[in-house]
């Protein structure tokens, strides 16, 4: 069976040595040593000031809000897990949809403006498979209407933008590091700002508004972590650049092996350091795309339609009409990506595509020889020593 993902998972003695440390010290939460080393550690391997680790990636959003004050509508896309948008339900506000690019399938700038209203007090935007946004043209825009932004960057972990870190942008940035994603501490997440004030709101609110045993400074919610899952994080953190480099390699090989595939792939941010946190292919219609998720189960192979459906389309909201992402939606699949896949099991899946596209006929044999600027765009990115 190959399935659509696997947690990576560092060697287990070394995961025990730090069980033992934990059995030593019975200390098992409350921001704990291992907690607050891999914080640190975080911060130096993400170059970036402040991050605050939480519980998980839908807790960082609900936060992230909170912290704002947010209330009334909150501009969001209709392209992203569910989380993105329960979280501002959850809190209150009022998710307002503005469809997708149909070339990045991040929101469209060019639409946002069209949806601002008076009750409008910010702009929640997801880097979708760990592409960036336009991030300068939602922050202007955010500027001019004085709108907080916060980006939804659950798939960027080790995603650059402009030579920096993708958490570094926004009023507040978040994440997950839950055990799908390439940086996983099993459950968990954080979140990223570069004002201090909102970075000590956040730290007392994830921990129940104490400012001490005995006082409470902040409305606040368990949303801290613990150290069995701070273990994880620490063990992978050591991994992660291979981890990185080996996606790279595997998105490389799909790219080429489905280069004579019908089918499309996200265009990158041009001011891009990639993290290949997904592998997700745009096919020409809805049933091509279902023909090959049905051939590819035949054999045992699990892909997934992601996103699907569209948020929008949620049945306690009320129904929205965002053509493009609808188009995307019903026609893209993310295949098998994670740290053990093999070359074989690759052209295993890639035959198989190319199988259902040629109506059944076996695919040539012969290797396809392919220049490399024919390739999705990150290849040439790449190439000129940009990505990872």
């Amino acid at each position: 069976m190959i399935p659509v993902t696997k947690p990576f998972l560092p060697g287990i003695q070394e995961f025990e040595s730090y069980m033992s440390s934990i059995w030593e010290r019975q200390w098992l939460t409350n921001n704990g040593p291992l907690v607050n080393e891999l914080e640190l550690k975080l911060k130096n391997y993400l170059n970036i000031k402040h991050l605050l680790y939480v519980s998980n990636g839908t807790m960082a959003l609900q936060i992230a809000i909170k912290a704002l004050d947010l209330k009334g509508e909150i501009i969001t896309t209709p392209f992203s897990f569910v989380a993105t948008t329960n979280s501002i339900v959850w809190e209150g506000c009022t998710p307002v949809f503005v469809d997708i690019d149909g070339e990045t399938f991040n929101i469209d700038p060019a639409k946002i403006e069209a949806a601002i209203t008076p009750k409008t007090s910010a702009i929640l935007a997801t880097h979708v498979y760990g592409n960036p946004c336009d991030i300068d043209a939602i922050q202007k825009i955010a500027d001019q209407h004085s709108l907080k932004v916060i980006f939804d960057a659950a798939h960027c972990f080790g995603t650059k933008y402009k030579n920096k870190s993708v958490f570094e942008y926004g009023d507040i940035s978040t994440t997950s590091f839950h055990a799908t994603k390439l940086f996983h501490t099993i459950e968990g997440g954080a979140v990223f700002t570069k004002c201090p004030d909102l970075l000590k709101k956040m730290a007392l609110m994830r921990n129940f508004g104490h400012n001490g045993p005995d006082e409470f400074a902040e409305l606040g919610i368990n949303g801290k972590n613990c150290e069995f899952h701070a273990a994880m994080g620490l063990c992978n953190l050591k991994q992660v650049d291979d981890i990185l480099d080996k996606r790279r390699l595997l998105s490389f090989y799909y790219w080429k092996a489905l280069a004579p595939l019908k089918a499309k792939y996200p265009k990158l941010n041009e001011n891009l350091d990639y993290n290949y946190a997904y592998f997700p292919v745009l096919f020409e219609n809805e049933e091509f795309m279902l023909n090959c998720l049905k051939a590819l189960e035949n054999e045992k192979i699990y892909c997934r339609r992601y996103f699907y459906p569209p948020l929008s389309s949620l049945p306690f909201l009320a129904p929205s009409y965002m053509p493009v992402c609808e188009s995307v939606s019903s026609r893209i699949m993310c295949l098998p990506l994670y740290h053990t896949l093999t070359s074989s099991d690759l052209d295993l899946i890639t035959r198989i595509i190319l199988r259902v596209q040629n109506y059944g006929q076996p695919e040539s044999s012969e290797k396809v020889n392919v220049p490399i600027e024919a390739l999705h765009p990150a290849l040439t990115i790449a190439q000129n020593g940009a990505a990872h």
